[in-house]
């Protein structure tokens, strides 16, 4: 079975454009949740996870019941994990560990690469992974206790790298504040990736941080274009409050980087150049950029929202997609998961360096340092003299 909405028995489903000539041919594309229960919302739909036996069908007795269903309301549960220092071994990024203070992002953004670890909770990818979110308040405790830990030996941490640290329930419950406070008193370097302007509010931690090179913050710039921000990230923040939030860390000194992320052809990689140059006259003086990637669920969600939004582009993104992923929709090996390959992929990263050559950027990285690392006085432990 699949999961339906209010909307199926008035509405048969969506069925895919005509494929790339060879390609797989996608199966009938989901129905779409009713558009006013999932107002403001990035997915269309709420399939259940991959891992569920069963699925929920929405089906109208006809007393019209259906009718009466309510929109979907952000809700935020606790996350009740005895550690908050994620680890991982993957040869393609920057760092061994990260911190995610909530899981689930009220972003919405529907290319999100994390939806589908919301499965591993018996929830949807889809609007249950912008609505269902789970926060962990004790995190800066934890945190604490684990930097504490006898053999702990610093490292940049990454924050952001799954889900948004600074999205709107953070202003409510300020973890990420926490946190940070933790690793200014510790001394231990953060990299943080954000989509939000929320990142300003905790400039003067991040700034004393910075004095010590234990700070760096990149902001994801997907567009500039007001219309597709609002429609593909419906609750980050817009594209001149970002680049704002960028002018203001850069003026503080603490190091900005400026992600073009996801580049998606045929819809957004036109921008590349402008959004470069935007950031640059804001101050930045780092850029990168990563290729649409879209493992599992994230798939299906993607292209019932591109049916929806941009169906006369359907299936050019999706050829330029296959173009870049050896002939498939996505290829997870390690190295080409973020870049890519073939000609297209070439094109975008050649563009890319030509741009920041041109505009200064990259002439220097910044670098973080673990020098100043002082490990937190356990629960009871006993001061030192000296």
């Amino acid at each position: 079975m699949s999961r339906a909405s209010s909307h199926a028995l008035k509405h048969p489903p969506v069925t895919a454009p005509s494929e790339p000539a060879g390609a797989k041919p996608f199966p009938e594309l989901a129905v779409a949740i009713e558009r006013q229960r999932r107002r403001g919302r990035g997915a269309q739909s709420n399939e259940s996870g991959r891992f569920e036996a069963e699925a929920r069908v929405a089906f109208d007795d006809g007393w019209q019941s259906l009718d009466d269903l309510p929109p979907f309301k952000t809700t935020v549960s606790l996350d009740t994990s005895r550690k908050v220092i994620t680890r991982n071994d993957s040869p393609d990024i920057g760092f061994d560990r990260s911190i995610n203070p909530y899981r689930g992002c009220e972003h919405g953004c529907v290319y999100c690469f994390a939806r589908p670890t919301h499965a591993f909770l018996g929830l949807s990818p889809g609007l249950d992974f912008e609505s269902k979110l789970l926060a962990k308040p004790d995190a800066p405790e934890l945190l604490e206790k684990e930097l504490a830990a006898p053999g702990y030996e610093p490292r940049m941490i990454a924050i952001g790298t799954n889900t948004d640290p600074y999205q709107p329930i953070e202003r409510e419950h300020k973890i990420m504040r926490g946190i940070l406070e933790v690793l200014d008193k510790a001394g231990h370097p953060v990299g943080i990736v954000t989509k939000s302007a929320l990142v300003t509010r905790d400039i003067d931690i991040l700034q004393r941080m910075a004095k010590r090179n234990l700070a760096k913050v990149a902001i994801s710039v997907t567009t500039l274009d007001a219309k597709l921000a609002r429609t593909m990230e419906p609750r980050a923040s817009t594209p001149p409050k970002r680049l704002e939030a960028l002018r203001q860390l850069s003026q503080a000194g603490i190091p900005a980087t400026v992600m073009v992320a996801p580049v998606i052809p045929a819809l957004n990689d036109s921008e590349i150049e402008r959004i470069l140059d935007a950031a640059a006259h804001a101050g930045v003086k780092e850029a990168s950029y990563v290729l649409l990637r879209l493992p599992l669920e994230v798939r299906d969600l993607f292209r019932e929202w591109l049916m929806a939004n941009y169906p006369d582009r359907y299936r050019h993104v999706f050829t330029l997609i296959r173009d870049m992923r050896g002939g498939r929709d996505y290829d997870s090996k390690w190295g080409a998961r973020m870049k890519g390959t073939g000609p297209m992929a070439w094109m975008i990263g050649r563009r890319f360096e030509i741009a920041c050559e041109k505009l200064g950027l990259n002439k220097r990285r910044s670098k973080l340092t673990t020098d100043h690392f002082v490990k937190p006085n356990r629960s009871g432990q006993q001061l030192s003299l000296f």
